[in-house]
């Protein structure tokens, strides 16, 4: 077992560009299957949720390949979130289990959900939601205790290097397999260093009077901020106060009273607003009791920036979809059925619809 997985970890970064390339092509086939055969939703759902597993454990191997390399050097740095993420994976096991385990459910919820709805009762289904929902929060504040800061999503590091950038097998060995013993050879020249022969085009800065690029333009993306040198650790600050956990508590609740109230509603066989509106309530009461961010919190305003957008979900959820949404969707679907190119648009559209109505999970907050 030990050497089937060194083999394919082997082959993992001996390939590594060309299977990225296969994930990119597969993951975009996925959306165009919904509708073209029997059970093609579910066909699409279970091998979107494969490549993304299969793409979680090719980033932890690829990391530990980085990290067993010192003379790896990204040619970007990594962006805050991962700096953030990281920092904390490496630092406390439990934090990195629990970000772990909240993606695998995020990535396997929706599949699971489409299998139990063709195989158990609509009331097994929910019950199920709900558990899966319970974990979900559990995890979500376990993390909040360790970390004592604002959660980021998603919890875990993304792949933020080139593939192509990686050493070559030759100078690196598998994690799984021992070390080879090292080479005698002097280490190869960089690329970008073997041919100084070429001149090298005029730089923007020093060509002729009229150009657009300033210093100033040409400078400031390249200037440090204070979140570039801050600890990875500290990009967030800690929460202060009872007012910034409890902000945190009903972020962190409202997708476990939101299943919950529609569950309700379900069982009572009559549809109301009330999953909504107390949905909505719990997101602004949350977003107001939420702290302003400093100016050099980088990271923390983009998450509550992610936040924000995350709310443009409610036009796909409960009363807002039954009244407004769907019928738009619909209309536009009927006006454009027999348009050239827009009716392909109009067809997709189409396809969607009915899973937007079947499964909770395409569009649960």
């Amino acid at each position: 077992m030990a050497t089937s997985k060194a083999k394919y970890e082997s082959f993992l970064i001996n390939n590594v560009s060309t299977i990225s390339t296969l994930e990119s092509s597969l993951r975009s086939i996925t959306w165009f299957l919904p509708g073209r055969f029997k059970d093609a939703e579910l066909a699409s759902e279970a091998l979107t949720s494969l490549l993304n597993l299969m793409s979680m454990y090719h980033d932890t191997l690829l990391t530990r390949v980085v990290k067993s390399n010192p003379s790896y050097r990204p040619l970007i740095p990594s962006s805050l979130h991962s700096r953030f993420t990281r920092a904390w994976t490496d630092k406390d096991y439990v934090y990195k289990w629990a970000a772990r385990a909240l993606e695998i459910i995020r990535f396997t919820e929706l599949v699971l959900e489409m299998a139990l709805k063709r195989n158990v009762s609509d009331k097994a289904r929910w019950r199920f939601i709900i558990l899966l929902e319970v974990i979900k929060a559990s995890l979500r504040m376990l993390i909040l205790r360790i970390t004592r800061r604002p959660l980021v999503s998603p919890p875990i590091p993304e792949r933020d290097f080139d593939p192509t950038t990686l050493p070559p097998m030759s100078n690196t060995s598998s994690p799984t397999l021992a070390p080879s013993s090292p080479s005698n050879s002097h280490p190869m020249t960089p690329d970008h260093l073997r041919n100084n022969h070429v001149p090298l085009s005029q730089h923007p800065l020093l060509s002729a009077a009229g150009s657009d690029t300033s210093a100033e333009d040409y400078l400031f993306p390249k200037a440090l901020t204070p979140s570039s040198v801050r600890p990875s650790l500290s990009l967030i600050r800690r929460l202060a106060g009872p007012r910034d956990w409890l902000a945190e508590t009903i972020y962190i609740l409202r997708p476990l009273v939101y299943a919950t109230l529609v569950l309700a509603d379900r069982q009572s066989k009559e549809r109301s607003s009330r999953p909504l509106v107390v949905a909505l309530l719990m997101e602004f009461l949350s977003r107001n009791l939420r702290r302003t961010p400093t100016a050099s919190s980088a990271l923390e305003r983009s998450e509550y920036a992610k936040r924000d957008k995350d709310m443009l979900w409610y036009l796909l959820r409960g009363s807002i979809w039954e009244g407004y949404t769907r019928p738009k969707l619909e209309s536009f679907v009927t006006k454009t059925a027999h348009a050239p190119f827009i009716g392909l648009f109009g067809a997709f559209v189409k396809d969607w619809v009915p899973l937007i109505d079947d499964y909770y999970y395409y569009t649960a907050p």
